[in-house]
């Protein structure tokens, strides 16, 4: 009996053990599964680091260095010194590296055999994932600052002021919608709709069917300079908006998503204290060179949005109520990214004040815990399995993993 016990217990441990291994931690998409900004990663502080890298030398900053996706055991994630990486995500140990013409301010995605992504040097890529070697690239008439994604048999991205394509997966176009001025463009797909996509107008943009082919609604209410990327909880869909004005006045939107209408809208003026019109202006430009600049991220009924000025904010996400707000004395460099209900984001370093990686509580916004990075990060950090993974404006790239 004694026996049998113990070889029951050896069996259950290893049952447990083999079954964790075998779930995967993977990040394929801009925004996470869904497109909430949230991971289903358990991950807590405190977080020690698992290893880093300077993908250039020299002191200048870089202007972008989007999130990368997870598969497996291997990141990919391209930069802007115009390299497109594949790293082993357990030592940074490169598994091949692939140079296209130009920058790379696009945000890949990674299916079974080849990941996307698009460059400045107006072509999109795709590799393949093993090897890295180029299978097709389809050229375009601008530069390509957008995530990519494939949605069910399209391959999707946007070109600056040309069109948003929608290509087959071995690369052949199949249709476009008319981008008629829109730069560094995202959006959602959920339930074969776009949101959003661009209209005949440069002022006009709203959701797209990509079966019927059609716009649903436009907005007629809401002209700001920066649209964020949206995210979806039931019928309402929720985005940030900003307007550089001498000051920046950030917009925090509600809107049914089905029918236009909308549901609730917060604006508030940018908590940048001592700041002149130059500064304002100077930070602004940095961040819509960030493509998830104010992306929101849902978490139960809340809908919390960081990035802009110095404050995280939390709203109840059915009626737009204010239900906390985390000031902090430099602003915030980037979207947030929640797991175990524990908000994940980047604080832009000053000469009094250094770059770090910030914790705070989903619930109240109490502050958890902190990080000095080398560089502010760029993007809202990736939490893949065990791992917290991001980029600075440093050229560092950075993967944390929980201490225990």
């Amino acid at each position: 009996m004694r026996i049998q016990k113990r070889t029951f217990v050896v069996i259950f441990l290893l049952t447990v053990i083999l079954g964790s291994c075998s779930r995967r931690a993977d990040w394929v998409q801009f925004r996470g599964e869904g497109g909430r900004g949230v991971s289903s990663s358990r991950i807590t502080p405190p977080l020690g680091l698992r290893w880093k890298i300077n993908l250039q030398s020299g002191d200048e900053r870089i202007r972008s260095l989007n999130p990368p996706v997870v598969i497996g055991d291997t990141i990919y994630f391209g930069s802007d010194d115009g390299n497109f990486y594949a790293l082993d995500v357990e030592s940074g140990y490169m598994r091949w590296v692939f140079k296209s013409g130009a920058e790379i301010n696009s945000i890949p995605y990674a299916d079974k055999d080849q990941v996307y992504f698009g460059s400045k040097d107006g072509k999109l890529y795709a590799l393949s994932r093993e090897t890295g070697q180029e299978m097709w690239n389809f050229p375009i008439y601008s530069q390509i600052n957008s995530q990519v994604q494939r949605y069910g048999d399209y391959i999707i991205f946007c070109g600056d002021a040309d069109a948003i394509y929608f290509l087959s997966p071995d690369g052949k176009e199949q249709f476009r919608i008319d981008n008629p001025g829109w730069y560094n463009f995202t959006y959602l797909m959920a339930d074969d709709v776009m949101y959003f996509a661009t209209g005949p107008l440069v002022e006009l943009i709203g959701p797209y069917d990509i079966k019927k082919r059609e716009f649903l609604w436009f907005f007629d209410e809401i002209v700001a300079t920066w649209y964020s990327v949206a995210a979806v909880r039931g019928d309402l869909l929720y985005f940030g908006t900003a307007v550089p004005y001498g000051g920046l006045l950030l917009g925090y939107n509600a809107y049914n998503r089905h029918t236009g209408k909308l549901v609730w809208e917060q604006y508030y003026d940018g908590i940048l204290d001592d700041w002149n019109y130059e500064m304002v202006w100077n930070l602004f430009r940095r961040n819509v060179e960030l493509l998830d600049f104010m992306a929101p991220s849902i978490w139960k009924d809340l809908v919390i949005f960081t990035g802009g000025d110095t404050a995280a904010r939390a709203f109840d996400a059915d009626t737009g109520v204010l239900r906390w707000e985390r000031v902090f004395d430099i602003p915030i460099s980037c979207a947030p990214t929640i797991a175990a209900g524990r908000v994940y984001f980047g604080l832009l370093g000053d000469e009094l004040n250094p770059s770090q990686l910030v914790c705070i509580s989903a619930r109240d916004g109490k502050v958890l815990w902190q990080m000095e990075t080398e560089g502010s990060l760029l993007s809202a950090p990736v939490i893949a399995g065990k791992r917290i993974i991001f980029g600075t404006d440093k050229s560092v790239f950075y993967v944390l993993e929980q201490v225990f």
